[in-house]
């Protein structure tokens, strides 16, 4: 049964919560809960099991981390904590959380478990005892395997973006992890949907759960300004090139629907002079970790990423999202515009579009009650004011603290012995500076009669399995009960399909669907063959 939503209420005036606890939360930023930590935490206090809908940047982690550092118990180094996660990227995103939230706690200890990285590396983690697990399916069951981990004292499980990891085939994984886990638990399951295998998993699993969704004005940021401009594929790179100038952006997501065009884009705006890199599934880990970090400490202007890669990128102070490609889910819309427009910051989101993807557009704004404003490309003109604007600037700060003596009166030497001004030569060096002129480009112009109130659903399929091929490793329980007061206690028991579009270019649909079954994996090697050159 849905619950009524909760009012969202400061972190201050919500009750058990420790001072250390408090102290982190402030220092990370935050002040008041987003909705779903609201309606969550307060339930995750209280030992209930519960379903929540809700999609990557609404502040999760916080829902499902906080009741778990409130309840850990230093004493007992057992595993007694268990994240799963669909990803390397998210696993490593919740760990970096949940250490933030566990700074002021002296004694926690989270490791994170997740494939492409040397067993013996995470070996040395779990010999230090950690009382918190965050891990993807697969790698947690190998270990489980080889005898380096026993979950028979797990007390709290959490499953992250439930629907990806039943996508990328990690179901048996997670009903074998749950089948080893004691009878006496909590379990939480987090999702952006609620396909029919995650409620054949919560009848089995859970007892009694909440079932919490977030509305769709709830799933809409209010923080984050939407823009769409129309323009064809040949002057996407151009447009997107002067919106980074125009708004100055220092750090910005770009997604793209194929691995292909991620190599492309972030190839161009590198030889463009821009601070860019790509993020997809055929990178290997230390890559990945490479690109992240330079991302996360700022030397990354732009980080371009397919929409399965950057699932668990949580960047508080990502100014702007560009759509390069038109998501191939709704939902990934919301996904996607939520990374900017965090903690309090204000956001912006770009999305390109073509005439004959208006109507996607529409369905867009129609699903998550919001109006998408368009806007005219930056002329010309603009960037070389803004350029040269900028450059000014820069000079005049310049002249407030540097000594130039000797350098205006090389200048005047030279003067004097040309026919230009100290106007025309400055002019020069601003022009230096600014680098090649833009050229005028042609915006696409609005097709008439053109009918958009139509609705045509997107289609369900996600190009983009980043993981599907290397899954990490290797897939009844009742409840437990709380009996001291403000902590909990423990026992010591151990023991819908949609219709979809077709692709304008090749006439086909542009997804598979979403399934986890076999079916899908046995459909044959020509098939998806032919699928991995179509997604890059």
């Amino acid at each position: 049964m849905p619950t009524e939503g909760l009012q969202i209420t400061k972190f201050s005036e919500a009750a058990d919560l420790s001072d250390e606890i408090l102290k982190a939360v402030e220092k990370m930023g935050f002040s008041e809960m987003t909705p779903v930590q609201a309606k969550t935490l307060p339930l995750m206090m209280e030992g209930r099991d519960l379903i929540a809908i809700a999609p990557t940047g609404t502040g999760k982690t916080c829902a499902f981390g906080i009741p778990m550092l409130e309840y850990v118990s230093l004493k007992d180094k057992r595993v007694q904590e268990l994240v799963l996660a669909p990803t390397r990227e998210l696993s490593l995103q919740i760990t970096d959380e949940l250490r933030a939230l566990a700074r002021y706690i002296p004694g926690v200890r989270i490791a994170c478990l997740y494939g492409g990285q040397p067993i013996t590396k995470q070996l040395s983690q779990l010999k230090q005892c950690p009382q918190i697990v965050v891990a993807t399916p697969g790698r947690l069951l190998d270990h489980m395997n080889r005898g380096n981990i026993r979950l028979d004292s797990v007390h709290t499980m959490v499953l992250d973006e439930a629907d990806e990891m039943l996508n990328m085939g990690f179901r048996e994984d997670i009903e074998t992890i749950l089948q080893g886990i004691p009878s006496e638990h909590q379990t939480a399951l987090f999702s952006a949907t609620m396909p029919k295998p995650i409620l054949e998993i919560t009848d089995t699993y859970q007892k009694d759960a909440v079932y919490l969704k977030m509305t769709k004005q709830e799933l809409t940021i209010p923080l984050v300004k939407q823009y769409y401009y129309r323009v064809n594929s040949q002057i996407k790179v151009e447009v997107a090139s002067r919106l980074l100038d125009y708004y100055g952006i220092q750090r910005s997501l770009i997604f793209c629907n194929t691995k292909r065009m991620v190599d492309e884009l972030s190839e161009t705006l590198k030889n463009k002079g821009y601070t860019a890199e790509g993020l997809h599934g055929d990178l290997s880990q230390n890559q990945r970790d490479t690109v992240m970090h330079r991302f996360r400490n700022g030397s990354l202007q732009i980080l371009i990423a397919t929409d399965v890669a950057a699932r668990g990128i949580d960047v508080d102070d990502v100014e702007a999202v560009f759509n390069y490609d038109l998501p191939q889910d709704i939902e990934y819309y919301v996904h996607r515009i939520g990374r900017t427009g965090r903690a309090g910051r204000e956001g912006r989101s770009f999305t390109f579009v073509s005439n004959r993807e208006m109507y996607r557009l529409r369905d867009i704004e129609r699903s998550c009650k919001t109006t998408i404003q368009e806007r005219k490309v930056p002329s010309a003109a603009d960037i070389v004011s803004i350029k040269a604007e900028k450059a000014l600037r820069a000079a005049f700060e310049t002249l407030e603290g540097a000594q130039l003596d000797k350098l205006t009166d090389m200048i005047e030497r030279k003067l004097e012995d040309s026919d230009y001004s100290a106007v025309e030569l400055a002019a020069a060096f601003l022009k230096m500076q600014m680098g090649e002129e833009p050229q005028e480009i042609q915006e696409v112009i609005p097709e008439r009669r053109r009918n958009y109130r139509g609705s045509r659903d997107f289609g369900s399929g996600r190009q983009d399995r980043d993981n599907r091929s290397g899954k990490d490793g290797r897939g009844n329980n009742p409840r437990y009960g709380r009996n001291d007061g403000k902590r909990r206690s423990f026992p010591d028991d151990k023991g819908g399909e949609r219709r979809k579009y077709r692709d304008s270019a090749s006439g086909r649909p542009a997804g598979a669907g979403r399934t986890g079954s076999s079916s899908r994996r046995n459909s044959g090697e020509t098939t998806r063959r032919e699928k991995d050159r179509r997604i890059g």
